[in-house]
């Protein structure tokens, strides 16, 4: 009976299954293999898919939906950022597009990014929804910050913005650096954020540092592995699935 010890209940009403996902590979990602210098680049603002990181996206959706995952998910969220939302409709998002129906506008419009992407539908996923506490690290690196949400909105017409403030990136600054402190913090408010929404499962499509900074302050009521499995490093277009649960 010793095992009893290191076990745990828990009421389900009180939990969510969130699925965290890292963006796919952006151009900034692969610029940066070549250069370390090159997220400090203004080439790569707002960066965006790479070649590679659509197929990514298409891996991971072929996966989610070959397990069955596409159909359990209640809500999308994603950061306010190009990659991300890329990533974000073209794993979740509704096969195909026809704008002859319904009238019914598309999650992401042809070619958005220079992607040579087909329109991706809004039909038949969960909605998605933006939220600027799961950003990357805001400050000094353009590949992190955001256009205006007025462009936004063009390029995905179905995706809601209602939760964003401000049209133009305030929050980004071209000299200071947010310190992974504040990046944890950040990231803690997002996580209380989510327990208050009525889905229990929802998927969240974010950033390397976030996921790493947030999830540090993670575990630290588990056994070490439990912990390392936790709060380990995000692989592009990578997806992990975890327990939320609301102690309060």
């Amino acid at each position: 009976m010793d095992g009893v010890t290191s076990s745990g209940l828990f009421p389900l009403q009180r939990c969510k299954t969130i699925h965290l996902v890292r963006h796919a590979q952006g151009i900034h990602n692969k610029g940066h293999e070549k250069d370390h210098r090159a997220y400090s680049s203004p080439e790569f603002f707002d960066a965006h898919l790479t070649p590679l990181g659509w197929d990514q996206v298409d891996n991971l959706r072929k996966h989610i939906k070959s397990c069955g995952l596409s159909k359990r998910i209640e809500l999308v969220i994603a950061s306010p950022l190009l990659r991300t939302m890329q990533t974000a409709v073209g794993v979740f998002g509704g096969d195909g597009y026809d704008d002859g129906v319904n009238n019914t506008p598309p999650l992401m419009v042809e070619n958005t990014g220079d992607s040579g992407r087909p329109a991706i539908s809004s039909l038949n996923c969960p909605p998605f929804v933006v939220v600027e506490d799961c950003r990357e690290r805001l400050g000094v690196n353009p590949c992190d910050k955001r256009r205006s949400i007025s462009e936004y909105q063009k390029l995905f017409p179905a995706i809601d913005f209602s939760l964003i403030e401000n049209d133009e990136d305030i929050l980004w600054k071209a000299d200071i650096r947010e310190t992974d402190e504040e990046v944890a913090a950040r990231g803690v408010k997002f996580i209380s954020w989510l327990c208050t929404l009525k889905e229990k499962e929802i998927a969240v499509v974010t950033h390397s540092a976030f996921l790493f900074q947030t999830l540090q302050t993670f575990g630290g009521d588990c056994h070490p592995i439990i912990k390392e499995e936790i709060s380990k490093q995000f692989g592009n277009c990578e997806l992990r699935s975890m327990l939320l649960v609301d102690r309060s």
